[in-house]
């Protein structure tokens, strides 16, 4: 595997690291390693990666939101995009954003231009790479929303335009093909009032600070809603808010939020998840999907 690992090395301008502490990157902090990380800068980068897919395992992250790597680590590369990928701009009537740009810079950049309807992003712990993937969204919004196409690269180092139709975005879901690298997304936009849009951002800022334990080591959301059901109701009529297991814990301020309360380990994190989802299911007969992506073996 590290004699692969070199030769991408020596073909790629960005340095790899090697054995890499996940823990660093993570919001929940703890994880194994992975056995290469690497911020990439340019595209000609990402497909020469990409032509190592059946040597290698890769991964594309964004800030580590949602996220959990297991104690074992991660027998790949992961990927991170770098400052190239991290532009946003008004093009040919389109919010062109670079998959790296944090959701919130999203909706302050819609803010300061007076562009409606992306407030929600607010809202959102992330990168747009990975809003798209999961088609995120919240207060009444999500990504779907507004999204025209995406510029991928694909498995086969191919550069393709993806309009939203083709993606089949659901709940906190697509369809984008296995090993391939979501680049940019291109959105529909209008304007409108400044002081509308800024009373927007304030309320879901003011919303999110009052319900959600955001200072902590947390990852976001644990789990996806159900169908008409919201996971943090079940979770708290289950019994399961304040549940531990090691120093992990269901958060009391919000039970769809799993709490790293200092030296937890990712087996804590995953544990406790599965523990949750075995008394929801003894209860309610729902059996909830993880919304984290878990890596490792």
């Amino acid at each position: 595997m590290n004699d692969i690992f070199y030769e991408i090395q020596s073909k790629i301008k960005d340095k790899i690291l090697f054995d890499y502490d996940m823990g660093n990157t993570t919001w929940f902090r703890t994880g194994g390693k992975a056995k290469g990380f690497v911020v990439i800068n340019n595209i000609d980068d990402l497909k020469t990666i990409v032509g190592f897919a059946d040597k290698i395992k890769y991964s594309v992250i964004g800030v580590g939101s949602n996220l959990l790597v297991r104690d074992s680590g991660y027998d790949g590369l992961i990927i991170k995009l770098g400052k190239n990928f991290n532009k946003i701009k008004i093009k040919n009537n389109l919010l062109s954003v670079g998959a790296g740009v944090l959701d919130l810079n999203l909706a302050k950049f819609a803010l300061k231009n007076s562009i409606k309807d992306f407030e929600f992003f607010t809202g959102i712990p992330g990168t747009i790479g990975g809003a798209v993937t999961m088609n995120a969204g919240c207060y009444g919004a999500q990504t779907s929303d507004n999204l025209n196409r995406i510029l991928l690269l694909n498995a086969k180092e191919e550069l393709k335009y993806i309009y939203l139709k083709e993606l089949n975005l659901k709940y906190r879901s697509s369809n984008i093909e296995k090993n391939s690298i979501i680049l940019q997304a291109d959105f529909n936009f209008e304007y409108s009032s400044y002081e509308e849009i800024l009373k927007k951002n304030i309320y879901i800022k003011s919303k999110r600070k009052e319900t959600q334990p955001i200072k902590e080591k947390t990852s976001g959301s644990t789990f996806k809603n159900p169908p008409d059901k919201y996971a943090a109701e079940l979770i708290e009529k289950a019994g399961c808010k304040g549940m531990k297991v090691g120093d992990a814990s269901v958060s009391d301020m919000h039970s769809n939020f799993i709490i790293n309360n200092g030296s937890a380990t990712a087996s804590d994190i995953e544990n406790l998840g599965k523990k949750v989802i075995n008394r929801v299911k003894e209860i309610h007969g729902i059996e909830l999907k993880w919304e984290i992506k878990i890596l490792g073996e």
